[in-house]
């Protein structure tokens, strides 16, 4: 995992990737955690035998259990030390690019897309979260988070 002393050593990274996740396991369990949690219990989801006979073969994870793991992926991916508090401030383009199959892998990159300093010793941080899929060519997820950061 890559360690930053301060906000501020961000501000010289616009345009590299700061930090990759661990791989997070997408099973059958998490999916129907999350629909149950989210309303969402669409057949391609949670229904693994008419999932069988659909468009994918088998169930695929709900695209907003994928951006949901940003959190997670950001945390094992980089640190960012000396910091009192950072608020997420929101998304910019989310494009969930490929279907996630039921027992895949997944992890995230960040790469610094803007730095721009806010009042209060903080910075505005927006990152291209890019979402990969352990053994496919074409990435699940691509977002632009925008977080603020304190020190």
């Amino acid at each position: 995992m890559n360690s930053f002393e301060n906000v501020d050593a961000l501000r010289g990274l616009v345009g590299e990737v700061v930090g990759s996740s661990d791989w997070v396991a997408i099973d059958q369990q998490r999916i129907d955690t999350f629909a149950e949690a989210t309303g969402d219990q669409q057949w391609i989801h949670v229904d693994p035998e008419r999932a069988a006979k659909g468009p994918f073969g088998k169930t695929i994870a709900h695209g907003f259990l994928t951006l949901s793991l940003l959190p997670t992926f950001m945390t094992d991916a980089f640190e960012v030390r000396n910091v009192k508090m950072g608020v997420n401030y929101g998304l910019n383009k989310v494009r969930f690019v490929q279907p996630v199959p039921v027992d895949s892998r997944l992890r995230a990159h960040f790469k610094v897309q803007s730095w721009e300093p806010l009042e209060g010793n903080g910075a505005q941080v927006t990152y291209e979260m890019t979402v990969e899929i352990e053994h496919v060519a074409k990435p699940a997820c691509v977002a632009e988070c925008i977080l603020r950061v304190f020190g």
